[in-house]
């Protein structure tokens, strides 16, 4: 379903340009208009979408508040939308947990881990499917195959042994997207998050085709962050490359945002720059004399995955910040006084800004998507604006981040430039469900002396929660990008000498 715009993508970007278009509008603490917008989205009497125009409607709300930040409801709380909107004006909001949810009520209550035999069925005679079921599961009745559920350990043999595919395995696709298996079902059959699980990486927001999860967004917050008297920057994510479509060029991107309000745009490459030299640093000097391996740290859900499962390994993550981080850090040492608002594909990135060591750094995450509604609010035409320098300081390794295997190339790279006589031996995992079984073979000593990259979305940053493009092509985008670049690797970062200025504080 990824890379395939459907209704459920049309509805997100109708709630994210809305709510841009409510706050960029918003003034004397009035939030009236709140209870107007679910009528704009979903007009008329007749529904579209779902059995009911008011279950439509009802769906659009929660959106709208989790748009904002506010919490979502259930069906049994009676209260206008703009209930506790007040929240949203505060300076300084920041997300309350949990950053995932599920609006119960727009549920399919898909089923979860069902073996069925199809309309396919030919009621062949070798009845191969009846023959491989090692718990005798599987009957013949009227010629066709029929499955006891009751006996059935959903163990796939049959699916896999049936010569016409008549027989599937049913699972929930939010469920078979989270790596963590952090998804089950309440006493309704409606999916349900366990918390202690969940690493908030979003690949059961993207995957779910009713729509029903979604995460908290800051568009409110930061379009009035905007507004004030404090410049506000974004910190561009590498991934941004082919994300608004060929009319935002390269050469675009800070002539965009400057349309949106921000001060200026500056590109998280610089920080993974930063990133790769201290990683490249540590991997030499502790590996494998202090550390048996070491994994990359820029992937916020890989990182929590890898200190929630394997906490004995939890040194072996390295300690280097995050390229958001980095870059938020030295655009504020740059502008003092400043906000900062990192624009990125991941929504995993919203909790790591939320962290108390951290805020001082980031103010803000917005996805691609939620910008995408701020321009849809703002009109902006992306042919008619003015190109500008386009963004050459990062190198193309740093932009290279964005897709997976990038992060663990850049420091090879940089491992084999400034510490020839070094060899590094390097493995990956993009997927949470493979990143475990990467750090599982860690574990088991596999990988001693190893660098291990972990990307919690399959394809790397360019398939992120947030991520507008499809995968492929924003792959490539991102490829393009790396070649433009006046440097290739981040020792030769044009960013050096500020590199040093944030080593001395």
């Amino acid at each position: 379903m990824r890379g395939i715009y459907t209704s459920v993508n049309d509805i997100r970007k109708r709630v994210f340009a809305e709510v841009a278009q409510l706050s960029y509008d918003y003034k004397d603490g009035d939030l009236s208009q709140m209870e107007q917008i679910p009528y704009r989205i979903i007009p008329g009497e007749i529904s579209v979408y779902r059995e009911s125009v008011f279950l439509e409607r009802a769906i659009v709300k929660e959106r709208m508040r989790l748009s904002m930040g506010l919490p979502v409801r259930t069906a049994s709380e009676h209260a206008p939308v703009s209930q506790g909107a007040e929240e949203c004006v505060k300076p300084e909001k920041y997300y309350q947990p949990p950053l995932i949810n599920i609006i119960k009520f727009a549920c399919h209550a898909c089923p979860d881990n069902v073996v069925k035999v199809t309309d396919v069925c030919q009621g062949c005679l070798a009845h191969p499917c009846k023959e491989v079921c090692p718990k005798k599961a599987i009957s013949i009745k009227n010629g066709r195959s029929v499955i006891d559920q009751e006996k059935c350990i959903k163990c796939g043999k049959c699916v896999d042994v049936c010569p016409y595919k008549a027989i599937v395995k049913q699972e929930r696709p939010c469920a078979r997207a989270c790596g963590m298996n952090a998804i089950s079902s309440d006493q309704y059959g409606r999916a349900e998050i366990d918390y202690e699980k969940c690493v908030s990486c979003g690949m059961c927001l993207v995957n779910c085709p009713f729509g029903a999860i979604a995460d908290k967004a800051q568009i409110f917050q930061v379009i009035q962050a905007i507004k004030s008297d404090a410049p506000v920057y974004a910190a561009i994510a590498p991934a941004i490359a082919g994300q608004f479509g060929p009319k935002m060029t390269p050469g675009k991107i800070r002539s965009a945002f400057r349309a949106l309000g921000f001060a200026d745009a500056i590109e998280v490459a610089i920080g993974a720059d930063l990133c790769t030299l201290e990683e490249a640093k540590d991997f030499v000097e502790e590996v494998p004399e202090k550390l048996p391996f070491m994994a990359t740290s820029c992937c916020p859900a890989w990182s929590s995955m890898a200190r929630r499962l394997f906490p004995e390994y939890a040194d072996c993550i390295s300690m280097a910040l995050t390229p958001m981080v980095l870059t938020g850090r030295l655009i504020k040492k740059q502008h003092p006084g400043c906000k900062v608002a990192f624009i990125g594909p991941c929504a995993a990135k919203k909790l790591e800004a939320s962290r108390k060591s951290i805020r001082s750094d980031v103010d803000f995450v917005l996805t691609f998507e939620e910008v995408m509604g701020m321009f849809e609010a703002k009109q902006v035409d992306f042919e008619k604006l003015e190109e500008v320098d386009a963004m050459h300081g990062a190198s193309g390794d740093g932009r290279g981040f964005a897709v997976s295997g990038g992060v663990a190339n850049a420091v090879a790279n940089c491992i084999k430039e400034l510490y020839p006589d070094r060899e590094v031996k390097m493995e990956r995992a993009e997927g949470l469900a493979n990143c475990r079984k990467l750090l599982t073979l860690a574990k088991a000593g596999k990988y001693n002396g190893y660098l291990l990259e972990g990307m919690a979305c399959p394809g790397g940053c360019v398939a992120g929660a947030g991520t507008i493009q499809p995968i492929a092509k924003s792959t490539a985008a991102v490829a393009l990008h790396k070649k433009v670049s006046t440097n290739a690797h981040a020792y030769q970062s044009d960013y050096k000498e500020l590199l040093g200025a944030l080593e001395e504080e």
